[in-house]
């Protein structure tokens, strides 16, 4: 890893978009704007006969389903300006960027979202350059999506992310992921694999027991926390001063260990009438 002059700690800190930097799914405010009904019920089809990666449903659909093919470049930025984000996520980027104590963190948005929608959303916010979405090439004549070049889904995901290490000299064990769903289990494990970092922000049990920490929460900064703790090693007392400094308060943490546990009756047991 190439280490900053002063010697700062450099990771590179990589966000699911959908329900993680967000409260929606893309595909489903498209569907609302297209006045679309039945859009779970083709992703599900979808996933049934696994056609395409977790994720990559919506630009299976843009490219091939007769009530999606009408979508063009503008009806995904109108997409992106309807998208509710997550609270404070405005200052997200302004808090990364901002002096950490020996720790510098390079944000990325790597997601199978199309890519306008994620740009629409968090223009101002997060750098075009710094947002990895599904590119579609669109015909310059009618502005039909006509083919696509890029899917951050599944293994896609990891692509994506090893690029980036490899352009910014980050060690792989400096890679911080955040994601919330089935999209993101390929990323994960490779991450962990790697003795990176990962956060589930959902409490799914096929993402969050793979997660090395699950933060649940509205706001966009929670994910800060779990980093600072286990990553900088910080209390909790310093964590909430760090946040305090830039005029924020965490007004509730409550830590809770959940355990995902499912039992049936043996029908082949013979039980005692006395147990």
């Amino acid at each position: 890893m190439v280490e900053q002059q002063n010697g700062t700690k450099r990771f590179l800190l990589a966000s699911d978009f959908d329900q993680t930097l967000s409260f929606n799914d893309s595909g489903m405010v498209l569907s609302e704007l297209l006045g679309a009904h039945d859009f779970r019920d083709k992703v599900h089809g979808l996933a049934r006969i696994n056609l395409v990666q977790q994720g990559g449903e919506l630009a299976y659909l843009l490219l091939h389903d007769p009530e999606y093919r009408r979508v063009r470049k503008e009806h995904l930025i109108e997409v992106g300006k309807r998208i509710r984000l997550k609270q404070n996520i405005h200052l997200l980027s302004r808090f990364l960027e901002s002096d950490l104590n020996g720790y510098s963190f390079s944000f990325y948005v790597v997601s199978a979202a199309p890519e306008e929608v994620i740009q629409s959303a968090l223009e101002g916010i997060v750098p075009a350059d710094h947002i990895y979405g599904t590119q579609f090439d669109y015909d310059p004549a009618t502005g039909e999506i006509r083919s696509i070049l890029r899917v951050p889904a599944g293994y896609g995901k990891v692509a994506v992310l090893d690029g980036l290490q490899s352009i910014l000299e980050i060690t792989q064990d400096r890679v911080i992921y955040v994601g919330d769903g089935s999209s993101d289990v390929h990323v994960m494990l490779h991450v962990n694999r790697r003795d990176g970092y990962t956060i589930a922000v959902s409490e799914a049990k096929f993402i969050s027991q793979i997660a090395r920490r699950t933060i649940l929460s509205d706001d966009a900064l929670s994910f800060l926390v779990p980093i600072f703790e286990d990553i900088a090693g910080w209390a909790p007392a310093r964590i909430r001063s760090t946040f305090e400094s830039r005029g924020l308060l965490i007004q509730e943490w409550d830590k809770v260990r959940t355990d995902w546990l499912t039992i049936r009756e043996d029908q082949h047991a013979s039980v005692s009438p006395d147990s």
